[in-house]
């Protein structure tokens, strides 16, 4: 190869990898994922995505059955929630929850290359039944979606950005869905009650007449290139909320003395790919996404 095309080769295979490098900064990548808590909110980083996190109040309540239609104050199960670890790369957290009642929630939450999971073990160590049978995790959305209280008043906003699995297939559906509740104890807000949870044991807000097809809600990023979802199993609700959050609200579904249960969630957190989301979806909760 002469001087002049081995300089010209170089040149072009130099600035081929220049574009490639170029071309994978701009691409959303799934790393540095890190995690911390502190005053009961649960922080997610990612120095890519809007707003460089996502908080949730981990946790908002625990809740007892027949709430749909009641005071939220007589629904409510005062918990403390404590701090028991936190790695030092902050990928991994061990909290403890201990209700009024005497029930403990230790729960470990980890880190992943697509988001965080959630492995609870709840624990009845009394004489007596618990009536613990559902707790509420609020992900707070609105500067991750763009519609946070800075760029918009419209404290709703954000719903548009905002999806379920109303519908039967595989194609999310946006807030406000068709059939859209307006009409509960309180309002706003809307609640998707699955087949096999008493519809009477939900959050008190507008309760949606249809279930939801699969135990999945999420929302899409400000600048489109990232989606998060939420998915717990088993699972009380998918709710949409009045404080720019979103909820997919575990179950624990009540314990008898001494009794044990294991909870699993997943807070995914992936570029913005419904069909790669639904993947690792069957994938990481198989069971689940057969029933649906």
């Amino acid at each position: 190869m002469t001087c002049f095309f081995r300089s010209a080769f170089i040149g072009v295979t130099v600035f081929a990898l220049v574009l490639a490098g170029i071309a994978k900064r701009d691409k959303p990548q799934v790393t540095d994922i890190t995690i911390g808590w502190k005053d009961n909110i649960l922080s997610i980083y990612h120095p890519q995505i809007p707003g460089g996190k996502i908080d949730t109040w981990y946790l908002e309540a625990y809740c007892r059955p027949g709430s749909t239609d009641r005071p939220w104050n007589e629904t409510t199960i005062g918990h403390r929630t404590e701090l028991v670890s936190i790695n030092e790369s902050r990928t991994e957290i061990k909290l403890k929850c201990t209700l009024e009642d005497g029930v403990r929630v230790d729960h470990l939450i980890r880190a992943t290359r697509t988001g965080v999971s959630f492995d609870l073990i709840a624990k009845n160590p009394t004489e007596k039944v618990s009536e613990a049978h559902w707790a509420q995790p609020c992900i707070r959305v609105g500067k991750f979606t763009g519609k946070g209280a800075d760029e918009t008043d419209d404290a709703y906003a954000y719903i548009k950005k905002s999806f379920i699995f109303q519908d039967k297939d595989d194609i999310p559906d946006f807030l406000p869905t068709k059939d859209w509740a307006t009409k509960a104890r309180y309002v706003p807000g809307q609640v998707w009650c699955p087949k096999n949870v008493n519809r009477d044991d939900v959050n008190p807000r507008p309760l949606h007449p249809s279930p939801p097809h699969k135990n999945i809600i999420g929302c899409v990023s400000a600048d489109k290139k990232w989606l998060m979802a939420s998915v717990w199993e088993p699972y009380q609700e998918l709710f949409q909320g009045v404080i720019r959050c979103i909820h997919s609200d575990f179950r624990i579904g009540g314990l008898g003395p001494g009794e044990t249960k294991k909870i699993r969630g997943k807070m995914y957190l992936l570029p913005n790919d419904v069909p790669a989301l639904l993947a690792l979806h069957e994938k990481e909760f198989p069971d689940k996404a057969k029933k649906h």
